[in-house]
């Protein structure tokens, strides 16, 4: 199964999980394994049919451009990345 990281940012809606184990050929597939467990977290994940705005998502180490529809293995690692506001 591929393992997702949960932020630190997002903890609150996991119920302090930091790693959640899911299946799933891409990334909304994911994310709706997600939404079974974590219903919360799911709905910050995404917004409709893209992911949410000032999310990123890096899958084995790379930045996903392909949003929703990035490929995910059975042994990916999955990061959600929360924009960094500042200034």
């Amino acid at each position: 199964m591929a393992v997702v990281f949960v932020p630190t940012q997002m903890r609150d809606l996991s119920g302090g999980v930091e790693r959640i184990e899911v299946t799933g050929g891409n990334l909304r597939q994911v994310i709706s394994e997600i939404e079974i467990q974590h219903p919360a977290l799911a709905a910050r994940l995404h917004d409709g049919d893209a992911l949410a705005p000032g999310l990123a998502v890096s899958i084995d180490g790379t930045f996903a451009s392909r949003g929703l529809l990035a490929k995910v293995t059975p042994t990916s690692e999955v990061h959600f990345l929360p924009a960094i506001g500042g200034g």
